[in-house]
């Protein structure tokens, strides 16, 4: 890694001193895609200068530890190792993410659709918790989302939720949590209090940009309306504002009922519909076998999962890359950072064995 840094850090000069050439100031696309790159690579020096002075730092802590026998100094000396060891920590994770190349689909608004799977009622539940996890991240993040729909359950939670989260690297942070999620923990209701497992399924997609946008035929859409409902049957409104749209040559249905006018829940139907659309053409491009929204999810039983949570053991487990961790009750207060950079950083490594 450390051959690699000093390498980048040296472009970093090659960029600063083509930033200064009068030619590429007046191409627009090229200085753009070059202020990105000194941004990148800015914050690479930084990130590396700060590690190595922390290391510095911790290192001659060390060494004064061994010689040092005020009772209270010791105490500060062992407190301020404690906060090197947390900054060398969180500044090689931020290092491994500035040094995986940035991608397109990096900054997309992204889709991120959760349904209940095995386990009924409980599954519901865990999906709202799922959800309430990916707000809590995003705020964190500094994201924003917006609700495009969802279907709540009779006994609370939902059986699917669907919301667009949109900000900073959105899409290079949410994109590896699709698959199938399985909970094991004790439900209210569990009288014996005997531990149950149930899944819920997660789907990712990047929303086309208005470049990208699929131009949908009229005659190829089958838009049908009907009255909005809550949970247990209770009416929202009296007026046929919901909306399902079923994409005829595809299959593909989505529907839309959170908002009260008719017209508004069309749009966001749409959305939800012209970026699985746009998927599974991506999808055919690549000339591969199924839709990706079926290879994230499968068939959300319990044999393909991507993770694990464990409540009575505060443990999760992502068993795509052999991580475990034993901060559940965080990670659901939407502390994703360390799973999401570790996936990052695994499939880009994958990404890179496969093209060597």
């Amino acid at each position: 890694m450390k051959e690699k840094i000093k390498s980048l850090i040296g472009r970093l000069g090659e960029v600063e001193e083509a930033l200064g050439q009068p030619d590429v100031i007046q191409d627009q696309e090229k200085y753009r895609s070059l202020t990105q790159e000194h941004a990148r690579l800015s914050e690479i020096k930084n990130a590396w200068n700060d590690l190595q002075e922390s290391e510095k730092q911790l290192s001659d802590n060390k060494k004064m530890l061994q010689e040092e026998d005020d009772p209270e100094f010791l105490a500060v000396l062992k407190e301020d190792s404690k906060k090197l060891e947390a900054a060398i920590r969180d500044l090689t994770v931020t290092l491994d993410n500035l040094l995986v190349p940035p991608d397109p689909l990096d900054n997309r608004n992204t889709i991120i659709e959760v349904r209940a799977g095995t386990g009924g009622a409980e599954a519901a539940l865990f999906v709202a918790d799922c959800v309430r996890m990916y707000k809590l991240y995003s705020e964190r993040m500094g994201w924003s989302y917006e609700l495009l729909s969802c279907t709540p359950s009779e006994m609370g939670g939902f059986k699917e939720y669907v919301m667009v989260v949109s900000g900073p690297n959105v899409h290079r942070f949410l994109q590896h949590e699709a698959g199938t999620h399985r909970v094991q923990r004790v439900p209210e209701t569990e009288a014996q209090g005997r531990v149950h497992t149930s899944a819920v399924t997660v789907a990712v997609l990047a929303e086309p940009t208005k470049e990208e946008e699929i131009d949908v035929e009229e005659k190829d859409l089958r838009i049908d309306t009907f009255r909005s409902s809550g949970a247990g049957g209770q009416h929202v409104n009296t007026t046929d504002s919901a909306v399902r749209i079923t994409h005829i040559p595809t299959g593909i249905v989505v529907a839309c009922q959170e908002e009260r006018s008719q017209h508004k829940n069309k749009e966001k139907a749409m959305r939800f519909l012209s970026a699985k659309i746009a998927e599974q053409e991506r999808i055919q491009k690549e000339k591969e076998m199924a839709s990706k929204r079926s290879e994230q999810v499968g068939t959300g039983d319990r044999s393909g999962r991507i993770r694990t949570y464990n409540y009575p053991q505060n443990r999760l487990t992502d068993h795509r890359i052999n991580l475990t961790l034993y901060n559940l009750d965080r990670v659901m207060q939407g502390e994703l950072d360390e799973i999401t950079s570790t996936l990052v950083k695994h499939f880009h490594q994958e990404k890179m064995n496969e093209s060597g």
